[in-house]
């Protein structure tokens, strides 16, 4: 019996312990945790980076329409426009957005964005009429909506339940300090350097933000990839909200009637908008959010 056990006694020292079988595992894991931690922190320094810009530019340029009017010879309501259509296009192009960055990706959507917000800043750098100008500030809109309406999906997509709330919180706290910080700043920045440069400060930041989620966030989300886009309703909704806002800039050059008219066929749009969103096969924008939830 002897060799038998002196055989058994070396295979077993020759065999690894099974601790060894499985030391692999916490490494393993650990360094998927640093890449979810590293995810996080990412996406979590570009959203609130974004968010701060975006209300920042709406709210600095306010500041800076003096000097944009005395520069292009521009009347109140061709100025008005100027911070008008920045704000009609982010809210045209939010619902619509929102829904193709589910279908083809929030990430993808996000950094386009982050491009168009970025490359119509330094084109506003260098514009020189004022009907550029405003055609720029609706490319800056569009941006602006494709940023705002995928950074607080992106935010949900890496942050868990149990952390959304900080991060939520700073994202939302953000966006508030663009908007409370924005008319400081850019009255700063129009007296020091002119107005332009409300708008070079975009450009550093942006490019920096598109670095980022280019090539350290390697996922995508897209929850209703395949899904159809409701092309018909975002075009309604568009229209809706178009006479509605030009109604109401329109009373002084238009009069009553015309404008009273753009009004009311705003207001006929949105009820028709509602009503082929509760038909829709695939909504742009659920109504049932709203009515069963």
């Amino acid at each position: 019996m002897t060799p038998v056990v002196d055989g058994l006694a070396l295979l077993s020292g020759a065999l690894p312990r099974a601790g060894e079988f499985f030391k692999i595992a916490p490494a393993t894991r650990e360094t998927r945790d640093m890449g979810d931690r590293s995810a996080k922190r990412i996406t979590l320094f570009v959203v609130t980076l974004a968010a701060f810009l975006t209300p920042f530019d709406g709210s600095a340029i306010n500041i800076a329409l003096p000097s944009i009017g005395k520069e292009f010879s521009m009347d109140a309501v061709s100025l008005g426009w100027v911070a008008t259509a920045y704000l009609l296009a982010s809210a045209m192009f939010l619902v619509p957005v929102g829904r193709i960055a589910d279908i083809y990706g929030r990430k993808k959507i996000f950094t386009v964005g982050l491009l168009i917000f970025t490359a119509a800043s330094l084109f506003m750098v260098l514009c020189g009429s004022s009907a550029m100008l405003i055609c720029l500030r609706i490319f800056q809109g569009f941006g602006s909506a494709m940023i705002f309406g995928t950074g607080v999906a992106l935010l949900i997509s890496v942050f868990p339940a149990q952390e959304r709330g900080k991060a939520l919180g700073i994202n939302v706290a953000a966006v508030y300090s663009g908007l409370s910080v924005g008319p400081f700043l850019g009255g700063l920045l129009t007296s020091h350097f002119g107005w332009r440069s409300i708008f070079l400060v975009n450009i550093p930041l942006g490019l920096l933000a598109t670095a980022l989620v280019s090539f350290k966030l390697k996922e995508e989300w897209a929850e209703a990839k395949g899904e159809k886009f409701d092309l018909s309703g975002s075009i309604i909704y568009c229209f809706a909200l178009i006479a509605t806002i030009y109604g109401f800039s329109s009373f002084s050059r238009w009069g009553a009637t015309a404008s009273s008219g753009l009004i009311l066929f705003g207001a006929l749009s949105i009820l028709g908008f509602i009503v082929w969103e509760t038909k829709a096969k695939n909504p742009v924008l659920n109504i049932n959010l709203f009515s069963g939830n």
